[in-house]
């Protein structure tokens, strides 16, 4: 029998996970006018069958204008809510695995091509551009159109978006929601001194910086059923000079701890072109590490690629679940694969058993529904 720490079960607020494996959101740039598609039919329909204990959808914006691309997937609008339905259903009749959703808000980083054609900003008199919004009207590069920077109705607007969007993810039967505050989209502007140069009380502290993020938390928990956790993803640092640092995502934690958060997702960087960032395998570890003190739980994610590295993050105590993205989309049996390394049983659908390689005879086991 396996001893795997990978392999033991977890749990985020009232949600029991079956082991400490996660799917990150990652963006697909595919919907159409914010609505999911077949593409995401088979993309996550497959990441739901991959033996994980939660799968995660992808970033996903409150209002049109917080959508990254024209391709982003939204949550502002019935049309948007039932082709999420309608995906979530397909999936559901064949996976009983948890799933969770990214919501999120662009805010200067918004209005670009999508990745593969560049994923340059398109300006507001192009098409399939528009005026972004951020606390500050400064550009994420010196050659964009600036922002229009948020006022107060703007503010409550968005606020007002995030917590609809949380009752849309409730209606849909959603195990959790993960607000995006990190990768330098507008709730990690707000944090960051490098691109919210308010004067009002949004801005210049520490306390006002976070204030309208946590607002925003807020919001998202009181629309949001009571019963299903609530969870963040955070950027621990810009890695640029005069930016967001690790001490102050430490006490932004503190804050949304003492709000009911459930568990905080720690990446890093996106604010800003200047970053410097020290890519490796685990190189946003340290920075999981440092939010432990926190006392809730930590997921990390960032090039965790191995088995042995990641059940190692688990051992030391640095997470408490590893968050695995582009891996996932390599290899999308990627919990298999954890599991016959560590001797561990992984649930997998009845029709995959006879998939089973001979020296693995105690990998799969049947699904609880079955």
């Amino acid at each position: 029998m396996s001893h795997a720490k990978l392999f033991t079960p977890f749990r985020v607020g009232d949600l029991e996970l079956a082991n400490r494996i996660v799917i990150a959101p990652m963006c697909q740039y595919s919907a159409e006018n914010g609505c999911m598609n077949d593409w995401h039919l088979i993309h996550l329909g497959q990441l739901a069958l991959s033996g994980a204990a939660l799968l995660t959808i992808e970033a996903t914006a409150v209002t049109p204008e917080g959508r990254i691309t024209y391709g982003d997937v939204g949550l502002y609008s019935d049309e948007c809510e039932a082709a999420m339905r309608r995906v979530l259903d397909g999936i559901r009749r064949w996976s009983d695995m948890p799933i969770a959703i990214q919501l999120g808000h662009a805010g200067r980083k918004a209005s670009t091509e999508v990745p593969w054609k560049g994923g340059r900003q398109i300006s507001p008199d192009h098409a399939n551009g528009w005026q972004t919004e951020a606390p500050s009207a400064i550009p994420h590069g010196a050659d964009e159109v600036p922002p229009a920077a948020l006022d107060q109705d703007g503010l409550a607007r968005v606020r007002n978006a995030f917590a609809d969007a949380a009752r849309r993810a409730g209606r849909l039967g959603l195990a959790a929601v993960q607000i995006h505050v990190a990768h330098g989209y507008l709730l990690h502007q707000f944090l960051s001194p490098l691109s919210n140069r308010r004067d009002d009380q949004y801005g210049g502290s520490l306390e006002n910086r976070m204030r309208f993020p946590l607002e925003v938390f807020d919001a998202v928990r009181a629309a949001f059923p009571a019963e299903r956790p609530v969870t963040v993803r955070v950027s621990g640092t810009d890695w640029a000079k005069g930016g967001w640092t690790i001490e102050e995502t430490v006490e932004f934690a503190k804050a949304l701890k003492a709000r009911g958060c459930s568990a905080i997702h720690v990446s890093s960087g996106g604010l800003t072109p200047s970053q410097a960032i020290p890519v490796g395998p685990s190189y946003q570890v340290p920075l999981a590490r440092s939010l432990k003190s926190v006392g809730m739980p930590v997921i990390a994610v960032g090039l965790i690629t191995d088995f042995v590295q990641a059940e190692s993050i688990l051992v030391t105590g640095d997470a408490d679940l590893i968050a695995i993205a582009r891996a996932a989309l390599y290899d999308p049996r990627w919990p298999w694969h954890a599991a016959a390394h560590f001797g561990a049983a992984i649930k997998a659908p009845p029709q995959y058993f006879r998939s089973q390689p001979r020296q693995y005879p105690d990998l799969f086991k049947i699904r609880a529904d079955d």
